[in-house]
């Protein structure tokens, strides 16, 4: 049976087990996925150990996605663009590519959601990885302008400055913002603290989509502060995580499963 993992530290907490196992079923695939938390100093050995111990393919998490970027001994154009690797995958001839499908799980989640991108304002608040992995995905999709706001305005100009033929994406000071948005994407961990970037207010209106990329079993703290502007629509990310997820076993297994119905069941499972 093939054999998948995740990585990660710490990755006690991941649903990629639960995801993977009802895409395997769901797909009538017949797959090992484990969860593999490497020591912060040993990520690369436990790599090493993994695929010579038959393992076809892994996700890989925080804080090692950038250490899997530099592993891989192919990468895709949206892996290099993000600078990152979320996705390894052992070709048959024995080549390591590697992949990083979190803007492609984004922009699913908005389209299934029915959230509008072509044409839109659209801000990312952080710049930091998770932020990179999505602004290619994003700028795809042809918004009109795709604005990196972040509290050190050198980062988010650095972010912006990877598409240095694209005139739609420009950096701002997270405090300078102005002007009304058709969606705001937040892509910090501040919510894991209870905390909020500190975000001009007005630039929210009952129209904007928010989306924060944590989830929990209930509103965020970035989403809840949100309604209390006057937001009307707030997501979270949990179904940009099934959807990486499943672009990640397309990739693996050549049949993308269904998301709908497993996000459901990881709702579910997330409230119990």
């Amino acid at each position: 049976m093939d054999k998948y993992a995740v990585f990660g530290n710490p990755i006690k907490h991941s649903k990629s087990p639960f995801i993977h196992t009802l895409f395997a079923n769901q797909t009538g695939q017949q797959i090992i996925y484990d969860v593999i938390e490497a020591p912060l100093d040993s990520f690369k050995e436990n790599l090493d150990l993994f695929f010579n111990s038959q393992g076809k393919g892994c996700n890989i998490t925080a804080p090692f996605k950038e250490q899997a970027y530099e592993y891989a001994q192919q990468l895709t154009e949206r892996a290099r663009l993000a600078g990152a690797v979320n996705t390894l995958k052992l070709t048959d001839d024995g080549i390591l590519i590697g992949d990083n499908t979190d803007g492609a799980g984004l922009v699913q989640d908005l389209k299934n959601n029915h959230i509008a991108i072509e044409e839109a304002r659209i801000l990312i608040v952080g710049a930091g990885g998770a932020a990179r992995g999505v602004c290619g995905p994003l700028l795809a999709e042809n918004p009109t302008e795709l604005v990196i706001a972040n509290r050190t305005y050198e980062k988010a100009q650095q972010l912006a400055a990877l598409f240095p033929n694209d005139t739609r994406i420009s950096a701002c000071e997270i405090g300078q913002l102005s002007g009304t948005f058709n969606l705001i994407i937040n892509s910090t961990s501040a919510g894991l603290h209870g905390q909020i970037p500190a975000i001009n207010p007005d630039i929210i209106h009952p129209e904007t989509a928010i989306y924060d990329m944590m989830y929990s079993a209930q509103i965020t703290p970035f989403n809840a502060w949100a309604r209390e502007q006057g937001a009307r629509f707030v997501m979270d990310g949990l179904g940009m995580l099934v959807g990486q997820a499943a672009e990640s076993f397309a990739i693996w297994r050549g049949l993308k499963p269904g998301a709908k119905q497993v996000l459901n069941e990881l709702r579910q499972n997330l409230k119990n």
